[in-house]
């Protein structure tokens, strides 16, 4: 199954490298994190987002968006470049109120070929913001998610 992916350009910062002169293992964290806000949340009056950007952000909107699992593979050390890195991201599973991200995290495009630095998993759930309970996706998440449901990443060094 060849699944349709989502590119999310995403700049690296001069603060993300470590000593040794490349993106640090939490920094990662946090350029996932990016990503995974630029593709879900609705954006603001003259911002663009992508299609799947339908969760409205905020406390205020009753839906929060909490992280259940995260998984990362480094495959390569990623060294700082000015332009920005290629995000790719697809759904591994549509459940019942989560949803398991998957990213591949590749060098900028244009590159030729592309390097591939990272994979990623992150299992998200939506949650009630007056309950603190899981609430089921809605009808509009799904229309929205499921033209990227693709496979599950599978990871090469599980012991």
């Amino acid at each position: 199954m060849t699944e349709t992916r989502l590119h999310v350009p995403i700049h690296l910062r001069w603060g993300d490298l470590d000593a040794f002169n490349h993106v640090n293992n939490t920094s990662m964290l946090k350029l996932l994190e990016e990503a995974r806000v630029r593709v879900f949340w609705t954006p603001e009056a003259g911002d663009t987002a992508p299609d799947t950007a339908v969760i409205e952000s905020g406390i205020a909107s009753g839906v929060l968006t909490l992280i259940a699992r995260q998984e990362i593979e480094y495959l390569a050390p990623v060294p700082y470049r000015r332009e920005p890195l290629d995000i790719q991201m697809w759904f591994g599973k549509i459940g019942g109120s989560s949803i398991e991200v998957c990213y591949e995290v590749f060098s900028p495009l244009g590159d030729d070929p592309q390097r591939l630095y990272a994979r990623a998993t992150s299992v998200v759930v939506m949650v009630d913001a007056q309950t603190g309970r899981p609430m089921r996706l809605s009808d509009r998440m799904r229309d929205a998610w499921t033209p990227y449901l693709g496979e599950p990443i599978v990871y090469g060094h599980r012991r």
